[in-house]
């Protein structure tokens, strides 16, 4: 037993590298199919459709929850790498780019959710330590790209590529040989259409996902802009000389120690309030960031980046951890498949948004439309909270 969480939190952090493996490399596809650099919010939002697309067809046929997890998740792992290899491909065209990163995101559907569900089979009690650890994973795999990209500079950005497909199916063989079903997994007999929405008439389990989408709604923002943030630094202060890459690689990955403490202090603090504290102090970071983000002093710039990597993703597994406790034991896969669905959804609206209206003027403060998703999740949360005060009393 001792040894399922650090199996699972590899396999989770091999499999999702191949998040931003196309991101990591954009400017050498760019310039190779000659597009603009604007085109990262398209490719990202490929591969976060692809991921929607996914999860809703997962969650409609209750995939993860009829059928072994860790025979889905290897399954997803082999071919979402062996899809992800075609990105390397010579005379590659744009809309053949497009569709293998929509794929490698259909696919992701059966690794990221279908791991937290694994993680609730085996861990009842202190799952919120247990999803902060794999949430970590997450974290890590989605920066390990830019770290990829930064130590092998001066080699074809192709070995990028084929580092994270051998990274996924390494993940894939490990969960499928060292990870058997848990023994609090109750499958799910038949195709339950409904579960999600048998789930979503408990207030709490309501309460938790739209804290959940509200989060969302700035997550992917900031993680697919911080490259552009960077960029956008270097080119106002010409002497600062940032690598991009391996500062994206180490502003991202941070929040990755974020996910493993909020899961241990939720052990003292409870989820709920654990994810209020940290989507207050990265709805706060949204506010701020005008003040910092071209802030003269590249320490401060730096040093806030850092800050705010910590707060955006420190709730995450607070979530997920509510979500999983709220929903019925039958349909658990289910609900977090779709509760995934629709916040990746979201995500795609905030990039594309932040895309659109990001100008060289308001650089500094575009960022402060990712506030909108903290205001209404937290919202959410204090909601429920209220209405239970109210019936209590």
């Amino acid at each position: 037993m001792n040894r399922i969480l650090p199996v699972i939190v590899i396999s989770q952090f091999f499999c999702t590298s191949l998040w931003f493996a196309g991101n990591a490399v954009m400017t050498d596809i760019a310039r190779q199919l000659h597009l603009e650099s604007t085109y990262l919010a398209y490719l990202t939002s490929a591969v976060q459709a692809g991921f929607i697309t996914g999860t809703l067809i997962f969650a409609v046929f209750s995939i993860s929850d009829r059928f072994s997890p860790s025979l889905v998740f290897f399954s997803c792992a082999i071919i979402a790498a062996v899809i992800n290899l075609g990105v390397s491909i010579n005379g590659i065209n744009t809309p053949v780019l497009m569709l293998l990163r929509f794929l490698t995101g259909f696919f992701l559907a059966g690794i990221y959710p279908v791991g937290m569900k694994i993680a609730s089979d085996y861990y009842r009690e202190g799952l919120g330590k247990s999803l902060g650890f794999l949430v970590g994973a997450l974290v890590i795999g989605t920066a390990f790209p830019h770290f990829l990209k930064s130590v092998m500079t001066g080699l074809p950005w192709r070995y990028v590529i084929f580092s994270t497909s051998v990274l996924s199916a390494a993940g894939g063989m490990a969960m499928f040989f060292a990870v058997p079903d848990g023994p609090y997994r109750k499958p799910g007999q038949k195709i339950n259409i409904n579960g999600f929405f048998k789930s979503f008439r408990n207030g709490g389990f309501r309460a938790a996902a739209f804290g959940y989408f509200g989060h969302m709604w700035e997550l992917y923002a900031f993680w697919v802009f911080v490259p552009v943030i960077l960029t956008t630094y270097n080119n106002h202060h010409p002497g600062s000389g940032l690598n991009v890459s391996l500062l994206s690689f180490l502003i991202i990955v941070a929040g990755s120690v974020s996910c493993v403490f909020s899961g241990l202090i939720s052990q003292r603090l409870g989820a709920k309030r654990t994810a209020v504290i940290a989507l207050s102090l990265s709805c706060v970071c949204c506010v701020i960031s005008p003040l910092l983000l071209l802030n003269s002093s590249v320490v401060l710039f730096i040093m806030f980046l850092f800050i705010w990597s910590l707060a955006v993703i420190a709730d995450s597994p607070m979530f997920s951890t509510l979500v999983a406790q709220r929903a019925p034991e039958e349909s658990k896969g289910t609900a977090l498949t779709i509760v995934n669905c629709i916040g990746f959804a979201i995500t795609i609206i905030s990039i594309q948004l932040i895309n659109a209206l990001r100008t060289e003027e308001n650089a500094r403060y575009i960022y402060m439309f990712l506030a909108i998703g903290p205001v209404l999740g937290l919202l959410a949360l204090f909601k429920k909270q209220e209405r239970l005060f109210n019936q209590s009393t």
